[in-house]
């Protein structure tokens, strides 16, 4: 190898170091999305199977009123 390729190589695994910098960030992010995800459906499963063996819940309806001064 002479000074030309050993030149290539270095700059071509620079930019590979610096794609790599880049893109590590966002497949870290997706990661950790997919596995908060997971286990928000775990959650909303389990929760849904304890809601399953006790009587339904009544919705409770709120009703509020705005209390203004007039002069």
């Amino acid at each position: 190898m002479d000074t030309a390729h050993i030149e290539g190589l270095i700059g071509m695994l620079t930019v590979l170091g610096i794609l790599i910098l880049l893109v590590l960030p966002s497949a870290i992010g997706i990661a950790h999305d997919r596995r908060v995800d997971r286990r928000i459906r775990e959650a909303e499963q389990a929760r849904r199977e304890t809601e399953g063996s006790r009587p339904p819940r009544t919705r409770q309806r709120y009703f509020t009123t705005t209390v203004t001064h007039h002069s």
